[in-house]
């Protein structure tokens, strides 16, 4: 006797949203409980069709805004008696992607279609081909931003309304803001809009971008209101470094299931190859991450309270890079009404931007990657040092190997005083 799988409850859609990235559509539908469904494209005119079974509409479609994507129009009827039929009017074609996500701490069950852009895949590929390194010792240090979470993803809530997804959004593009103001670095986004980004996408577009150090920025919550304190955070392949580390590992790399991953086919499934790949680059590029991580966390220290005084390890997916340095700021705990408060203002956003910055120019400023400008100035004797909490002339002297009154006369100083975030050009010993 074969035994036949008993059909799925009724369901309803109880909700629709749309959220636009460049390369492509988001629709969600939240729906009741789990569903199947089909998807199929039609032509003569250009249509997308979602069959929902044993499904029912609870909701409209007024107030989605498809001005940006290639959807003209969504009706929806009922298909053969008790399934739910939604069509989709497209201007151009599109590439369909689907899948479900079951219920989770902050979603219920939805249903998620994804509509990629066949003209923009096509312009990427030829983009690619035609990408010309710069002439050797004159390109900029690349800085990849990550601002996480995005889209229906809001990351951790706070008091007030405040979400996390927007805090680091802001803080993200002034980080930006900074670097492409300075000679020697140029930084790119990897999300520059309100919309979801699967973890490994991230760390693909990190490399997409060639860059040279991947910064993710986040704001988490902790169970307790009580935990306060900006960190930094590396990748660890052991295991967590403490308790809060361990828990924000585990929240940050379960938001695939609330930003809505899906069943995505990974690149990365021979293990054993991903395992040698590893051990052949992660030795030198961990060394890095620890290295940009400490001097990002000493000037953090300079304007916010820290969580850790030292750099933390925990297996944060986005960190998994095996050939890019890469780190996690924590700028603080969003589920702390004091740092929450903080961390909704424009000027505290800044501070935190300047330190974050301020570290990794002065990580690059020691180990400039071969071939950029910094690195051909370093070899000029060029070179500048950034002022940090606890810094002194005379401890900066005995780093660089020169003596105070020659720092002092290289930088046309009068006397010994100094402030944080201040830069001093070093003369070569």
């Amino acid at each position: 006797m074969v035994g036949v799988c008993p059909p799925l409850a009724a369901a309803t859609v109880d909700g629709v949203r749309l959220w636009r990235a460049p390369d492509h559509t988001r629709l969600v539908f939240d729906v009741s409980g789990p569903v199947n469904h089909t998807v199929f494209d039609l032509d003569n005119p250009r249509r997308l069709v979602v069959d929902i079974d044993r499904t029912t509409l609870k909701t409209a479609f007024t107030g989605l805004d498809f001005s940006t994507s290639p959807i003209t129009g969504i009706r929806s009827g009922v298909h053969e008696g008790h399934h739910l039929r939604i069509v989709l009017d497209l201007s151009a074609p599109v590439r369909p992607r689907s899948f479900t996500l079951v219920k989770n701490e902050q979603y219920g069950h939805r249903l998620v279609l994804d509509l990629y852009d066949r003209v923009i895949d096509e312009a990427r590929s030829t983009a690619e081909e035609s990408v010309k390194p710069p002439p050797l010792g004159q390109r900029d240090v690349v800085i990849s931003i990550d601002a996480g979470h995005g889209g229906e993803d809001p990351g951790a809530l706070g008091p007030n309304g405040i979400r996390e997804k927007e805090v680091v959004m802001s803080i993200s593009r002034e980080l930006k803001r900074l670097f492409d103001q300075t000679p020697g670095f140029k930084a790119r986004l990897v999300r520059d809009g309100d919309y979801y980004i699967a973890l490994r996408e991230r760390t693909r577009i990190a490399h997409e971008h060639r860059a040279d150090m991947f910064i993710s920025v986040h704001a988490d919550a902790f169970t307790k209101p009580s935990a306060n304190g900006a960190s930094v955070f590396a990748l660890s392949r052991r295991g967590a470094t403490s308790e809060t580390a361990r828990y924000l590992a585990s929240k940050e790399n379960r938001a695939d299931l609330i930003g809505g991953a899906g069943s995505v086919s990974l690149d990365d499934k021979d293990h054993m190859l991903a395992s040698v790949l590893l051990d052949l680059s992660m030795t030198a590029t961990l060394s890095s991450s620890l290295d940009a991580g400490s001097e990002v966390l000493k000037y953090m220290g300079g304007v916010a309270r820290l969580h850790k005084k030292r750099v933390e390890q925990a297996g944060f997916m986005v960190l998994k890079s095996p050939d890019i340095p890469s780190i996690l700021v924590e700028t603080g705990f969003i589920s702390n009404p004091h740092e929450a408060r903080l961390l909704g203002t424009r000027d505290y956003q800044q501070k935190i931007a300047r330190s974050i910055y301020n570290g990794i120019h002065q990580h690059f400023s020691k180990a400039p990657p071969s071939g950029t400008l910094l690195a051909a100035r370093k070899s000029m004797g060029e070179n500048v040092h950034v002022i940090a909490r606890g810094d002194t002339l005379s401890d900066i002297a005995l780093k660089y190997n020169i003596s105070v009154d020659a720092l002092l006369r290289h930088n046309g100083l009068t006397n010994t005083r100094i402030n944080i975030g201040q830069r001093l050009k070093i003369p070569s010993s």
